[in-house]
């Protein structure tokens, strides 16, 4: 059984998370994807990891997501990167760490290294997602989508058997917040998981986050048949396998 708390930010927000503390030892910190939250079997493999390991472990949900406070569409890219970071500082504080962001996690993974560079020591992606909002939603909306979405500043955007409330700030936040144009130096172990049939987020993204890191030791593994949320029970051995070796 998972043990959740809440963490409030300000008056207003109330972040749930997982903590998980071996005295000195280093941590998991696990981003999960947009629209996602802790419930999943992700966030559950990494804490069981983590325990089996001694290893401390700290996931969250961001505001606008799970049972944590806010409506998703005042969320951004800034507020959930925020976010993270005041948990890392609150329960990681100066303890080293293994970033694991899936999806959508992996940009929030990415905006953590401007902070706590020193401290990560591994990175591990699952379907990472970096700059997805503009790439992979703006650029494809139709003409019709796009004014709708400038118009009305929402569109309901249906994506399988999803639909998805897209604002228009959080589209021209993620613009402001670019991080496949940045290097990183950090010499660190760097493993990207994608699925092969991934129908979300193509491969090249995984591949564009391995190119920004010019000195770490890098990997992609690529999950034959593999999805988008790569959650299946087969799929997850693969996932704490690699990041067995990262840490």
């Amino acid at each position: 059984m998972t043990h959740f708390k809440y963490l409030k930010i300000s008056k207003s927000k109330k972040i749930r998370f997982i903590c998980n503390i071996y005295k000195n030892a280093p941590f998991i910190v696990f981003l999960h994807g947009f629209m996602s939250d802790l419930e999943g079997k992700k966030p559950n493999a990494f804490l069981k990891f983590a325990k089996q390991n001694k290893l401390s472990f700290l996931a969250l949900e961001y505001t606008g997501h799970g049972k944590s406070s806010g409506k998703f569409t005042n969320g951004n890219i800034t507020k959930w990167s925020n976010e993270t970071s005041v948990l890392i500082k609150k329960f990681v504080k100066q303890n080293d760490f293994t970033i694991v962001g899936s999806s959508m996690g992996a940009w929030l993974a990415l905006k953590q290294f401007q902070q706590f560079k020193s401290q990560i020591k591994g990175f591990l992606g699952i379907g990472s997602a970096p700059e997805f909002l503009e790439n992979l939603m703006w650029k494809k909306f139709t003409k019709k989508m796009k004014s709708e979405t400038i118009q009305k500043g929402i569109l309901q955007l249906k994506h399988g058997n999803y639909e998805y409330p897209i604002t228009l700030q959080l589209i021209k936040d993620g613009r402001k917040n670019k991080v496949l144009n940045k290097k990183i130096k950090s010499k660190i172990n760097i493993t990207m998981v994608h699925g092969q049939k991934d129908e979300v987020v193509p491969v090249s993204y995984s591949r564009k986050v391995l190119k920004i890191f010019l000195n770490a030791k890098k990997k992609l593994v690529i999950v034959k048949d593999g999805d988008h949320s790569l959650s299946s029970q087969k799929w997850l051995k693969i996932i704490i396998k690699e990041l067995k070796l990262i840490i």
